[in-house]
């Protein structure tokens, strides 16, 4: 019996391993299955983990892959709103949803066939949704106007309940890809966008000129307020000035021989500042104010003589002046 032993095992486990395969499968995270008996539905299994089963015949497996699936429809062409021939490539991502329906639909579930199923629904909404939308909404330099976004969410809700009534197929994301003008209105667009551009070009010059107008309007006016203020601060300025004036001029009326000192004074003082030679009558005013008086040791200038400079006749007997 010891030697039959390995024997033994090997046959348990290989019987074992037959069962399982027989009467056992496994689904995976990334699929869905669906069983039938007797070709007709048995249940389905969305869930990952190992079951039980019949063998076949009596009951078959049908796996399919849950994840998401991507197709694109072909560039085509369709028609706006305003009757803009467009080409338009839209892309979706859709997934097995209802595994019995799936089945039932597209036998041994077929992914190719489910593709070209969808490919019709996709086809339908872009041209019935595109159809409603204006040129504009889809091709526009300003992006204020563009409804792309809107128009890929309405292409998906109507796409969404057919898919999953029809072919228990979810779908996910749906987008347009690409988008292109037929060659016949290329050239056409093209010159409606450099007009748009140059109309926006005229609006951003009429702006900037605008507001040059305006800001040198504004510096104008500024200019004049500080010419205004420095006018009257001025006037104000003369007028003080003008009053202290007269009050001098008071004191002059009053005593005119003051004045005339004064005068005399400062002529004099000026007449000496620079190293010069004078010849003059000794009555020639304002001169005569040095008539009997000492020289001093400073001119009435600067009160420091120039070296050279002497002066003559400083007294009443003296027939001249002159200066050097």
């Amino acid at each position: 019996m010891k030697r039959h032993f390995p024997t033994l095992a090997v046959g348990g486990a290989c019987a074992v391993l037959v069962a399982l395969v027989l009467f056992t499968f496994q689904v995976r995270q990334t699929e869905v299955a669906v069983v039938t008996t007797f070709g007709r539905f048995s249940r389905a299994l969305a869930e990952p983990g190992l079951y039980g089963r019949w063998f076949w015949p009596v009951q078959k497996i049908y796996k399919f892959d849950n994840r998401l699936q991507n197709f694109e429809r072909k560039f085509e062409q369709t028609t706006t709103a305003d009757a803009r021939n467009l080409m338009v490539t839209v892309f979706v991502g859709w997934r097995v949803a209802d595994a019995r329906l799936f089945l039932e639909r597209f036998p041994n579930g077929d992914l190719n066939r489910a593709a070209q199923s969808l490919e019709g629904l996709v086809r339908d909404a872009k041209n019935g949704v595109i159809g409603r939308h204006r040129f504009s909404e889809l091709v526009s330099t300003n992006r204020a106007r563009l409804g792309l976004r809107l128009i890929e969410q309405e292409m998906l809700d109507l796409i969404q309940p057919r898919a999953a009534t029809n072919y228990g197929v979810a779908v996910d994301l749906l987008g347009v890809k690409q988008l292109g003008l037929p060659e016949s209105i290329t050239s056409k667009v093209f010159d409606r966008m450099k007009a748009e551009r140059q109309r926006l070009v005229k609006q951003f010059q009429s702006e900037g000129e605008a507001e040059a107008i305006r800001i040198r309007s504004e510096a104008d006016r500024r200019r004049q307020e500080l010419l205004a203020s420095a006018e009257a601060e001025a006037l104000v300025i003369r007028g003080q000035g003008e009053a202290e004036a007269a009050k001098s001029f008071a004191v002059f009326e009053r005593q005119p021989d003051l004045a005339v000192f004064l005068l005399d004074l400062k002529a004099l003082a000026n007449s000496l500042k620079d190293r010069s030679t004078l010849v003059l009558d000794p009555q020639t005013p304002p001169f005569t104010l040095l008539r009997g008086a000492s020289i001093p040791t400073q001119t009435l200038a600067d009160r420091t003589p120039p070296p050279d400079a002497r002066i003559a006749g400083t007294t009443n007997a003296a027939p001249g002046l002159s200066a050097r």
